[in-house]
């Protein structure tokens, strides 16, 4: 049995079901292999696609903001796996170093998707 690597997911601004995107349909093709997320949802006004991994869902909405002021801190179980899948499926990485907040410390990379939204990957550290 394979762990859960998503555990949860937090917006940078305002609804991680709601992150601003051009076109809903390329978002959906491209977060489904890049992100190993499935599709669960549809809306119609403003076009919105939900996808989800592992229970943790992430929205995607033609809501007329800016993607490059947007994104998502996604919470993962283990960072080198996560890292090690996207860069399989083709996804570009950022260096990885360690943040410290609120007094815990946090193994983290980025990823800057094709549509602007940059996510915050991270697992937090034993002390």
């Amino acid at each position: 049995m394979t762990l859960k690597l998503f555990l949860a997911a937090h917006p940078y601004a305002d609804d991680v079901l709601a992150l601003p995107v051009e076109d809903i349909d390329r978002a959906a093709v491209h977060y489904g292999p890049a992100f190993a997320m499935t599709e669960v949802e549809r809306r119609e006004d403003p076009p919105t696609v939900i996808m989800e991994r592992d229970g943790v869902r992430i929205g995607f909405s033609e809501n007329g903001g800016d993607p490059a002021q947007e994104g998502a801190a996604i919470l993962v179980s283990d960072i080198e796996r996560a890292r090690e899948e996207l860069l399989s499926a083709g996804v570009e990485v950022a260096n990885s170093r360690v943040d410290e907040r609120d007094g815990k410390r946090y193994q983290v990379f980025f990823v800057i998707a094709p549509d602007g939204l940059c996510y915050y990957f991270h697992q937090e550290l034993a002390m």
